[in-house]
């Protein structure tokens, strides 16, 4: 495998690449601005991108757009300095998969990648007959054990090939921004783990959500997950049995990381979605997708 990063500080790159390098086995090329990393997929053809978003020459954003229009399949993350949020939502509306912000990079950028390469990997794994799907209504109650999240992510990819969405790389945020969701219901609902509260770094953090896992009352809680999805439309409505929590500020004001564990999450919901809403309690969300029309995938 192949991976592009694109970041105008050698200090950065070196920093991405070593974490990358602990724990994936890729070939890593680089590139210093969107230029020139366009240059570098078109002759090395490489199987993932990592950009940074502020640039000289061709800024990540106007990477990530140039990519969605000649190299569609090829998946992009985004590493973003704090504050810029906002310009992320606005790269991940134009096809980037995910984004993390960098002082978050030791802990999340390798768990970032790999989550978005398992999706992929199945979004590209053609089911002829869901292509002939006309309507399905699923509901799950999944108990607390994080290993069955990605498979469920896995088969709403394959039904969503029903649905016209454009280009392969929407039906992969859609998956993303599903198994946000999922993870959220799971860490921050049922278990309640949050940066806020609780370690900081990825290790520590799941530790504690598997321990709790076995402590009442979490280990009591499930997540309810129902699923209607037809060409025209997909609706996931996930809840589970956490306190929840305040997502009136979350959704009013720009996310901070540093502050706010359920930002990120929020962000990657909203930019690929097109209605993401919350009960009155927080411990619900709905999730709704709409298929694009023929014209809109000829235009595209």
């Amino acid at each position: 495998m192949k991976m592009l990063i694109v970041d105008d500080s050698p200090m950065d790159r070196a920093l991405a690449s070593g974490l990358i390098k602990r724990r994936l086995k890729c070939e890593i090329l680089e590139a210093t601005n969107g230029r020139e990393g366009l240059a570098r997929i078109e002759s090395d053809h490489p199987d993932f991108v990592l950009t940074d978003l502020q640039m000289p020459e061709m800024s990540g954003l106007e990477l990530v757009s140039a990519i969605k229009d000649h190299f569609p399949n090829i998946p992009v993350v985004l590493m973003t300095a704090q504050g810029s949020e906002e310009i992320a939502s606005q790269a991940l509306r134009n096809g980037a998969a995910s984004y993390v912000p960098k002082r978050r990079l030791a802990d999340d950028l390798v768990s970032t990648i790999e989550r978005v390469l398992a999706t992929a990997h199945e979004e590209r794994h053609q089911s002829v007959l869901m292509h002939h799907l006309a309507q399905t209504d699923t509901r799950f109650t999944l108990q607390n054990d994080p290993a069955v999240l990605p498979q469920l992510v896995s088969y709403v990819l394959d039904m969503l090939r029903c649905m016209p969405l454009g280009d392969e790389t929407e039906r992969l945020r859609v998956g993303i921004a599903l198994e946000e969701a999922l993870n959220n219901a799971f860490y921050h609902g049922n278990m309640e783990v949050s940066a806020n509260n609780g370690p900081r770094d990825r290790k520590s953090y799941e530790k504690l959500a598997e321990q709790r896992s076995a402590e009442f009352p979490y280990c009591d809680r499930t997540i309810d997950v129902h699923i209607l999805i037809s060409p025209t439309e997909a609706r996931f409505v996930i809840r589970d049995e956490g306190p929840g929590f305040a997502w009136q500020q979350h959704l009013n004001q720009q996310a901070t990381p540093t502050q706010q564990s359920y930002g990120r999450g929020i962000v990657l919901m909203r930019s690929s979605m097109d209605e993401v809403s919350f009960n009155d309690q927080g411990n619900e969300v709905t999730l709704v997708k709409r298929s694009v029309s023929i014209d809109e995938e000829e235009v595209d």
